[in-house]
């Protein structure tokens, strides 16, 4: 029986990924889009449960994802040199794992072949976040449950 290769993402290091390889890491999960506040005192980080302005909360998806950057300035793009450095990144993050040396959770997209399979896991901000434009006061949508 001839052997399978490994999968890209145990072959490669981030650095070695193809743009398209690179975007694949990405769940779907949309917790990085979350608005978070930061104490200015002791950097602590506070998450909340509202999508940046451009998030679509119901898909998880970006709804101008080519141009984030540009209409939403506080956007951060993720890069091979930056990775390391947003502790803020979900736990669950295929950039932070691999990043970490860690391997992809079974129920990543890649793993799976199913870009729901996030969503049926339960990892997703699906269902519990609240989009930007109905939000408020952000301090009243602090919340614990990204981690």
């Amino acid at each position: 029986m001839l052997e399978q290769p490994a999968p890209f993402w145990v072959d490669k290091s981030l650095g070695e990924m193809t743009p398209d390889e690179w975007e694949s890491l990405c769940d779907g999960c949309a917790k990085c889009c979350l608005e978070k506040l930061e104490d200015p005192d002791s950097g602590e980080i506070s998450f909340t449960d509202v999508g940046c302005g451009l998030l679509d909360v119901d898909a998880c998806r970006c709804t101008d994802y080519s141009r984030r950057a540009r209409l939403m300035p506080d956007c951060q793009r993720l890069t091979i040199t930056n990775v390391g450095l947003f502790k803020w990144m979900p736990k669950t993050c295929a950039y932070r794992l691999l990043s970490e040396g860690k391997d992809l959770p079974d129920w990543h997209p890649l793993i799976t072949g199913d870009m729901d399979s996030v969503h049926r896991a339960g990892v997703s901000v699906q269902g519990r976040a609240v989009p930007a434009r109905k939000a408020g006061d952000l301090e009243d949508h602090i919340v614990d449950w990204p981690e």
